[in-house]
C-alpha cells in the first residue's frame, strides 16, 4: 500500500487545515458581503467555492453535490458553479494518473490497455474517470480513488459530526446522531471498490429483466480496491438530455425508467441506491437509463420493506393502528400521538403520487422545490415537540425519494405512478423479499454492512 493511503494523524491533520481554510475563507468573504454590504463579487465567490470543495475531493464536496441537485435550493449562480462537482469536478493531473495506475496494477500497467487516456473525462467526490481500450478492443472506464482517502474521510466526517452536535444545540427538530452513523458507514464504505465492484454486480442480477436500465460489467483483471474499470456506457446527463427539450412521451418514459430502476430492487430484494444524484446515470437516446455508481447501496431488512408498505396502507386506509406498527418497524422510538401526526403529513406527501390512480406530475404544488413547503411545516413542528430521532434506515430511503423527486419535477413528468407503484407491491411476501435478498447477496459475493 502506498504510503499516503494510510489513515495517519498526519493525514487527518493537513485534512483539518485544507477544509478550514478553504471554506473558511469563503464564509468570511460572504459574511463581509451579508452584513457590511461589500461587493465581494457575486459571481466569483460560487466559482471560488466550486473550485474550494473540488480540490479538497471527499464528503465535503458531497456535500455540495446533493445541494446541487434539488431545484432553487441555491442561488442560480452557485447552483451552476456547484452542479459541475456532479461530474465535472477539477482532476487530478497526469502525473498523479501514472503515480496511481502503477501502484494498484504494477509498473507495466499500460500494457493491459491497448490505449489509455490520462485526462480524466469526469471527476467526482472520491475518485476521477478515464476512458480506456482493453486489449480485446473494448471500451472502458477507469474509476481511480484519489490518494489519501482514508484520511479526508475521516476528517471530514469528525468535522461533519462537530458541526451537527453544534448546530443541534440550536434547532432541535431533528437528532442526528443515527444520521450520522448511517452516512459514516455509506462513505466508508464507498472508498471501498472491490465492495463496488460487487454491489454492481448484485445490480445486474436484480435488474435482469429491466430492459431499459443499463449495467456496466466489471473487468476484473484491471480492478483494485482502489481501481474500478468497467465497461463504458455512452449517455447524456440528464440535465443536457432536458436541455434538449424532448416530447412529454420521452419525458415520461426516462421517469417510468427512473422509477423502476431506483425501486425494483428496493420492493423486491430490500436493497436500495442511496445515492440518485444527478451525476450517477446518464440518458440513452430512446430513453434507457444508464446507472454508473455503485459505491452508496443500502441494505434493508425485509421488515422494514414491509414497514414502508404498511404505512402506504395505513394512511390510505386511515389505520392508525398500523401507521404506528409501520413507524416501530422502522426503528422509530418513544413517539407520542402529536409526533405521529406530523410524520403522518409527511408520510402523505411522499406517498401522494402513489395514493391517486391517474396520471400526475410528482408535486402538483407551485413551489420549484421538491417538498419545500411540507418539510418547512414538519420542521417547525418537531422543534415545537422537541424533536424526533430518525433511525439508520430511514436516512437513505428519504435521501432516495426525495432526490427522485427532484429528478422527476425536473423532468416535468406527468405518469400514472399509482400503477407502477401497485404492479411492484403485488403479492408482496417479506418472506420471499428475504429469500430473493439472500440469494442476491450471495450470488454477487457483496461483503456484510458496517
Amino acid at each position: 500500500m502506498d504510503e499516503t493511503e494510510n489513515d495517519s494523524l498526519t493525514g487527518r491533520l493537513k485534512r483539518y487545515a485544507k477544509v478550514t481554510g478553504a471554506v473558511g475563507g469563503l464564509a468570511a468573504r460572504a459574511a463581509g458581503q451579508r452584513y457590511l454590504g461589500l461587493d465581494l463579487g457575486k459571481q466569483e465567490m460560487p466559482a471560488d467555492l466550486k473550485a474550494a470543495l473540488g480540490g479538497l475531493k471527499g464528503p465535503v464536496m458531497k456535500v455540495a453535490q446533493i445541494l446541487a441537485t434539488i431545484p432553487d435550493a441555491l442561488p442560480d449562480e452557485y447552483v451552476k458553479e456547484l452542479r459541475q462537482l456532479q461530474s465535472n469536478a477539477p482532476s487530478m493531473g497526469r502525473l498523479f494518473v501514472k503515480r496511481r495506475m502503477s501502484s494498484e496494477l504494477g509498473p507495466v500497467w499500460q500494457k493491459k490497455f491497448k490505449s489509455f487516456n490520462k485526462e480524466a473525462v469526469a471527476a467526482a467526490s472520491l475518485g476521477q474517470v478515464h476512458k480506456a481500450e482493453v486489449l480485446d478492443g473494448q471500451t472502458v472506464a477507469c474509476k481511480l480513488q484519489y490518494p489519501d482517502m482514508n484520511s479526508a474521510v475521516e476528517a471530514d466526517l469528525k468535522q461533519l459530526r462537530f458541526a451537527m452536535s453544534i448546530y443541534q444545540r440550536y434547532d432541535n427538530a431533528i437528532n442526528a446522531s443515527e444520521i450520522y452513523k448511517e452516512l459514516s458507514a455509506r462513505i466508508r464504505e464507498e472508498l471501498d471498490y472491490v465492495r463496488e465492484g460487487c454491489n454492481m454486480a448484485l445490480y445486474r442480477l436484480m435488474l435482469q429483466e429491466e430492459t431499459a436500465v443499463h449495467i456496466p460489467d466489471l473487468i476484473h483483471d484491471a480492478s483494485t480496491d482502489r481501481l474500478l474499470t468497467m465497461t463504458w456506457l455512452e449517455g447524456t446527463p440528464i440535465l443536457d438530455f432536458i436541455k434538449q427539450n424532448p416530447e412529454l412521451e420521452m419525458r415520461n418514459k426516462i421517469a417510468q425508467n427512473m422509477f423502476r430502476a431506483w425501486y425494483v430492487p428496493f420492493y423486491l430484494f430490500g436493497i436500495i441506491h442511496g445515492d440518485p444524484h444527478l451525476g450517477n446515470y446518464s440518458i440513452r437516446p430512446n430513453g434507457d437509463i444508464n446507472l454508473l455508481d455503485f459505491g452508496c447501496i443500502r441494505i434493508f431488512p425485509p421488515t422494514f420493506v414491509k414497514g414502508v408498505i404498511d404505512l402506504y396502507m395505513a394512511l390510505r386506509d386511515g389505520n392508525e393502528e398500523l401507521a404506528v406498527e409501520a413507524y416501530r418497524i422502522w426503528g422509530f422510538e418513544n413517539l407520542d400521538r402529536e409526533t405521529i401526526e406530523v410524520l403522518n403529513y409527511w408520510a402523505n406527501f411522499v406517498y401522494s403520487p402513489l395514493m391517486e390512480n391517474k396520471v400526475r406530475r410528482i408535486q402538483e404544488t407551485n413551489s420549484g422545490v421538491y417538498g419545500k413547503e411540507i418539510v418547512e411545516k414538519v420542521h417547525k413542528e418537531l422543534r415545537r415537540l422537541n424533536g424526533v430521532k430518525p433511525p439508520r434506515e430511514f436516512v437513505l430511503m428519504d435521501r432516495a425519494a426525495i432526490g427522485l423527486g427532484s429528478v422527476f419535477l425536473h423532468l416535468n413528468a406527468e405518469v400514472n405512478w399509482y400503477n407502477i407503484f401497485q404492479e411492484l407491491i403485488d403479492d408482496f411476501d417479506v418472506s420471499q423479499v428475504s429469500k430473493r435478498q439472500k440469494e442476491a447477496l450471495n450470488a454477487a459475493s457483496v461483503p456484510a454492512s458496517l
